[in-house]
């Protein structure tokens, strides 16, 4: 069964996001992941093991449209590629299996489905910080 793990919006202003979650919702970084051009920060509290993803782009300045701005949801699934092959004989139509590396070495293997809507969902290999 999946699991829900994490969301991602993105900001522009890394130490005003973190204040805000922090006095808000009482999230603190628990994973902080530069990579060249963003930063990935994963935020949670200890009621849940749900967590905010911010990404940070690098060079950005300007606030970010909301209507069109870049986000996911992010589900976690013991057998990735069962589970692609499983909503491709659905007829769901996923994107194609892909890898991400850091440091020269795998970080995540996932893939995005999208809703009726065009919400994008990102369906990743349990494991790692993926849990």
């Amino acid at each position: 069964m999946a699991k829900m793990i994490h969301s991602m919006i993105r900001v522009t202003d890394e130490a005003r996001s973190l204040a805000f979650y922090e006095t808000a919702f009482g999230l603190k970084v628990a994973d902080r992941y530069p990579f060249e051009g963003f930063t990935l920060i994963y935020l949670r509290n200890a009621e849940t093991g749900f967590e905010l993803e911010l990404t940070v782009n690098a060079d950005r300045s300007e606030p970010y449209d909301l209507g069109n701005g870049y986000g996911h949801l992010a589900l976690s699934v013991d057998d990735l590629e069962a589970e692609h092959q499983r909503v491709t004989d659905a007829g769901l139509n996923p994107n194609r299996l892909k890898t991400m590396e850091r440091d020269g070495k795998p970080f995540a293997r996932f893939f995005f489905i999208s809703d009726p809507d065009g919400y994008k969902i990102e369906v990743l290999q349990r494991g790692g910080r993926f849990i």
